[in-house]
């Protein structure tokens, strides 16, 4: 059933002519809050999911490969900043709870350590260090105060954005080399992340989708999920399963350049929580999981109320 309710998500039924009249950039201010994101629009497509068997740091996972078909729709520009996630974790009118109820809104519980570790927490750092919980229900908070459902990329989303109409191993070509001038990795990070947004973007105009931050996407994790997956699949997606794993994507400023390839899928691991002193162990933090972000997506057509509290209903339970 979520898997045919994301297709609903995806799906757009306006006349071409309109919807191109739409489907454009926009800058989404926080409602009593200064503070504004960017979302630019994806063009629907087709595209090959996965890796080849020649590219150099491929997993196993990364296939077989898969023709794909996406559905338009609007990214953010870069990762969730601090300065967008602390209008949510700083809002005193959202009630602070240990447990997250499914039908109402609650924010993050108190850090009990600094989860930036020092890399700064300024309006452009990239948030970091939370769960997937934490991103959806931040997803939900969002929706209750713009009334514009946003969630996070599915894993075919996600790559299909990051390749931007490419077909190599990196946006950028073939050669791990020219990384640096696009995402924050290993050898250029200085073994810390980065403000958003400050080296080339992809052809699509996104920023840092290879390195900087790892990224939240819908998916559970499964190796075997393209050996599954039926060749020109539309909106394909994993639906949620148990809390681990599930997929992360785009490398990060601790990994190699490998990491940060198009094709690499990476399965979330409970040692991200390893080190959580609260008992029970926090949903919204993971104090091992300091390379993890996340990104916004919104569907080109809005569903309907009862949708979206389905939606919400099977990621938050």
């Amino acid at each position: 059933m979520l898997k045919s309710l994301l297709i609903v998500f995806c799906l757009s039924s306006c006349i071409p002519s309109i919807c191109a009249q739409d489907f454009k950039p926009y800058e989404q201010r926080i409602p009593k809050t200064e503070i504004t994101f960017k979302m630019v629009p994806i063009p629907a497509g087709t595209f090959t999911i996965g890796s080849p068997y020649s590219e150099t740091g491929r997993d196993q996972d990364e296939g077989p490969q898969r023709k794909v078909e996406i559905s338009a729709f609007w990214m953010g520009v870069h990762e969730v900043t601090f300065s967008e996630w602390d209008a949510f974790f700083k809002n005193m009118e959202v009630p602070q709870t240990k447990a997250i109820e499914v039908d109402a809104v609650s924010r993050p519980t108190a850090q009990y350590i600094d989860l930036t570790w020092g890399m700064g927490r300024d309006g452009k750092q990239p948030t970091n260090s939370m769960s997937q919980t934490a991103a959806i229900m931040y997803c939900k908070w969002l929706y209750t105060q713009t009334g514009i459902f946003y969630r996070l990329p599915t894993e075919a989303e996600w790559e299909y954005a990051c390749r931007a109409g490419t077909t190599t191993a990196y946006s950028f070509g073939n050669d791990p080399a020219a990384l640096a001038a696009y995402g924050y990795f290993k050898d250029n990070s200085g073994g810390k992340f980065h403000k958003v947004s400050q080296l080339k973007p992809n052809p699509w105009g996104l920023y840092d989708m290879e390195g900087n931050l790892s990224e939240w996407t819908l998916d559970q994790y499964d190796a075997q999920a393209y050996e599954k997956l039926p060749n020109k699949s539309k909106n394909p997606l994993t639906p949620p399963g148990s809390k681990y794993p599930r997929v992360v994507r785009g490398g990060a400023y601790t990994e190699a350049a490998t990491e940060s390839r198009c094709a690499n899928r990476i399965s979330s691991l409970t040692d991200w929580n390893r080190r959580d002193p609260q008992i029970p162990k926090s949903r919204w933090w993971m104090t091992d999981g300091m390379t993890v972000g996340f990104r916004l997506v919104r569907p080109f057509e809005q569903p309907s109320k009862e949708e979206i509290a389905e939606f919400f209903n099977a990621y938050l339970k």
